[in-house]
């Protein structure tokens, strides 16, 4: 994607400021909704990291979150065992 000119970024801006998105779902679902009772809840990682989660969700046909949830869990076990 072509970088934007200041005119269309202001253009954008201009755009987005009168008409914010709406967002839909009951309050309970929904990307947004999800995240504001749990602010932490998204977690930044390397390019490494994410790549390795991408290509291994691939793999196994899933998501990367199910790939994180697995790590945690069988890290958790391990734990236990010691």
């Amino acid at each position: 994607m072509p970088d934007m000119t200041d005119d269309e970024y202001n253009a954008l801006d201009e755009y987005y400021t009168k008409n914010p998105p709406k967002l839909s779902g009951n309050g309970k679902s929904g990307f947004f909704s999800k995240h504001t009772e749990k602010a932490n809840t998204l977690i930044f990682v390397d390019d490494f990291s994410a790549d390795w989660l991408r290509i291994k969700a691939a793999a196994k046909n899933t998501t990367p979150e199910a790939i994180v949830n697995e790590l945690i869990r069988k890290e958790m076990l391990l734990a236990e065992a010691i």
